[in-house]
């Protein structure tokens, strides 16, 4: 068949998913009172499929059940480590939220298996109403001069993806990657040095479909992030599978989530990061 240079993926796609991604800062500082803030910022978003880093869950409540019953988003997901700071065996993690039923699910570990600044990454298969859609949420490791240990992180995302993803469906990797767009480990992503994995490359949602501005989402401007003493530096990323017929996938709308007081509190140290994608 003869390239169609005015519909290169055939008709395209125009119905979207909205997806949000949110480092919510476990349960550090007040985060009771956070709390409120951050339903109430992910309430008026209205994600059909949420990726939490930094999530809590033990034995008897889990955030992702706190978080799914207000926002409409029964089926969950969550992978994690013990917390060494937590006096209730909570462990800390990501999880997946999903309007939709979640038929298939995993969890890998990325970078060195010993190492105390590892990466880790979860999976779950939403059965939307048009197709299953892929989701990978992401941590990695944090410290500013660990750009090798992410590269390492990377790679094994995108063997685990290409191990267990189908390329005829949508696939959304999103969460805390503590790089900004111009690190080696964010190129690798977006095809701007070798890629992962073979044949593998993502939209990055906010470059396609932001504002137009930098999108910080570690800012010196939220009052949590400031005595860091970093840089402001764009770190959350949705990133979304390319290329797809009907352009599936590809962003159309990004914005950030939590950047305001809600009940006079900042909700995280870290800005989330919404986007409708073609859907």
């Amino acid at each position: 068949m003869a390239y169609d240079i005015e519909q290169p993926y055939g008709p395209l796609i125009e119905t979207t998913v909205r997806v949000a991604t949110w480092n919510v800062w476990g349960r550090f500082g007040p985060w009771r009172e956070r709390e409120p803030a951050i339903l109430a910022e992910l309430k008026a978003a209205s994600p059909d499929l949420l990726v939490v880093t930094e999530a809590w869950e033990n034995d008897e409540d889990s955030q992702a059940d706190r978080l799914g019953e207000v926002l409409g988003l029964p089926h969950s997901t969550f992978s994690g480590v013990p917390d060494a700071d937590s006096t209730d065996g909570s462990m800390d993690g990501l999880a997946i939220l999903s309007r939709w039923p979640l038929t298939q699910t995993g969890e890998q570990r990325l970078g060195d298996q010993d190492g105390w600044d590892s990466g880790r990454a979860i999976f779950a298969r939403a059965d939307g109403p048009r197709g299953p859609i892929q989701v990978f949420g992401v941590g990695l490791g944090w410290k500013m001069g660990h750009s090798a240990q992410r590269q390492g992180q990377v790679r094994d995302l995108g063997a685990y993806v290409r191990k267990i993803g189908d390329t005829s469906a949508p696939v959304i990797v999103c969460g805390d990657f503590n790089a900004p767009p111009d690190s080696d480990e964010i190129r690798m992503l977006t095809g701007r040095t070798a890629v992962a994995a073979p044949g593998l490359v993502f939209y990055d949602a906010w470059e396609v479909a932001g504002d137009g501005t930098p999108g910080y989402t570690f800012a010196t401007g939220n009052p949590w992030a400031r005595p860091v003493l970093w840089p402001d530096r764009r770190i959350d990323y949705v990133f979304s599978a390319w290329p797809r017929a009907g352009g599936a996938g590809h962003p159309v709308h990004c914005g950030l989530l939590g950047t305001r007081e809600v009940g006079g509190i900042v909700p995280s140290d870290h800005y989330g990061v919404v986007a409708d994608l073609r859907y």
